[in-house]
C-alpha cells in the first residue's frame, strides 16, 4: 500500500470485546516440556563433569555452561511470557519485549496447530505498513477469538481499499 492510500485511508481501530486482556504466552504442557529439557541439559553436564568426560576448564566446559545459561535464559522467558492486548496495542514479554501499535497493523493471520494447540501455542503473524514482522503467540481461547477477529478486519478492510 502507497503513502497516499494511506493517507485516504482511515486509520485502523480495534477494541477487544470484554476490555483490555491479558494471557500466558504459551502452555503448561509446553512450559513443562521446555523446563524438563534444560533440566536434562544440567543434569547431563553435571555427569560429565561427575565421571571425568569433561574437566573443568574453560575451553573444555565454558561452551556448555554458557548454553546452559541461555537454555535456562529462555526457558524463564517461556515460562513467565504474558501477550497483552488492549485497544492500542497487542504486546508480549519475552527475551525482549515485542510491541505492536494497532493502528499501525496492516496484515494478521492466525497460525494454528489442530489437535496440537495443547503444546504448541498458536500464534498471530502481524504486519505493519513499515513491513515490520511480528509473531505473538497466546493460548487463551478469549486471546484466540481476538487474534482471529483482528485477522478478519484487516482482511475485510484490504479487500475495501
Amino acid at each position: 500500500m502507497t503513502a497516499m492510500a494511506l493517507a485516504g485511508s482511515p486509520a485502523f481501530t480495534f477494541a477487544p470485546q470484554g476490555g483490555p486482556q491479558a494471557c500466558p504466552a504459551f502452555s503448561l504442557p509446553f512450559k513443562l516440556l521446555a523446563l524438563a529439557m534444560v533440566t536434562l541439559a544440567v543434569v547431563w553436564g553435571a555427569h560429565m563433569w561427575s565421571t571425568g568426560l569433561l574437566e573443568w576448564t574453560l575451553n573444555s566446559s565454558g561452551w556448555l555452561v554458557a548454553a546452559l545459561c541461555m537454555m535456562s535464559y529462555t526457558v524463564w522467558h517461556i515460562l513467565n511470557g504474558v501477550t497483552t492486548l488492549d485497544d492500542k496495542a497487542l504486546q508480549q514479554t519475552w527475551v525482549w519485549r515485542k510491541r505492536v501499535e494497532l493502528n499501525e497493523l496492516s496484515y494478521a493471520k492466525l497460525i494454528r496447530v489442530r489437535h496440537f494447540e495443547w503444546l504448541i501455542a498458536p500464534r498471530l503473524y502481524t504486519r505493519t505498513y513499515s513491513n515490520r514482522l511480528t509473531v505473538f503467540y497466546a493460548i487463551s481461547p478469549t486471546m484466540l477469538q481476538e487474534f482471529q477477529r483482528i485477522e478478519e478486519v484487516l482482511k475485510a478492510r484490504s479487500l475495501h481499499d
